[in-house]
């Protein structure tokens, strides 16, 4: 079997990856929502979006690699951050309570020659899966308005749709997800 014929290959992230992850999320976020988004809020995203290495040191990152290639990544946390990377503000790694809070989807991403081949969904179903072992009883997520169609089709309802304005002034539009687990 070739390479290119290869099965995905669903594993842990680790720190060693981080660089690889960074360049999978440059490529997802200036391609995948660059036909929902101005030129400016595409930009504006990367202040909003990225690596958050405490999924990295919580060990509850995913990433899938197929043909040779780290092709999608995507984690959930049981911590009470909803979205991105280490540089975002508003960030809280306090803890949440798994029978009264929602565990957190989080940072999915696709690489564009990867796209629409079941990887979002399989990274989706791991972190539903390991969020349940450890007693969480629902799961929240901030979905790009490229990634709604994924999230839609895997049972999450919308909750509301919010903003968050940039430095620049720049306002990214994302939608808060919620599904019971």
């Amino acid at each position: 079997m070739s390479a290119a014929n290869s099965a995905p290959i669903l594993r842990t992230a680790t720190g060693a990856d981080a660089a690889a992850l960074r360049g999978l999320m440059d490529r997802s976020i200036r391609r995948l929502l660059e036909p929902f988004l101005s030129p400016e809020a595409v930009e504006a995203s990367f202040e909003v979006m990225g690596l958050d290495t405490q999924l990295l040191a919580d060990a509850t990152y995913y990433v899938v690699e197929l043909d040779g290639r780290l092709a999608a990544s995507g984690g959930w946390s049981r911590r009470a951050t909803l979205f991105g990377g280490d540089h975002t503000s508003g960030r809280s790694a306090a803890l949440l309570d798994p029978a009264l809070e929602p565990a957190r989807v989080r940072a999915m991403y696709t690489d564009p020659d990867f796209a629409r081949r079941g990887l979002g969904r399989m990274i989706l179903d791991a972190c539903e899966a390991a969020a349940r072992a450890e007693g969480f009883r629902a799961a929240e997520l901030a979905a790009t308005l490229g990634g709604l169609p994924l999230y839609r089709a895997c049972g999450y309802r919308e909750v509301e749709p919010f903003e968050v304005e940039t430095s620049s002034g720049v306002r990214v539009p994302l939608v808060r997800m919620a599904k019971d687990l």
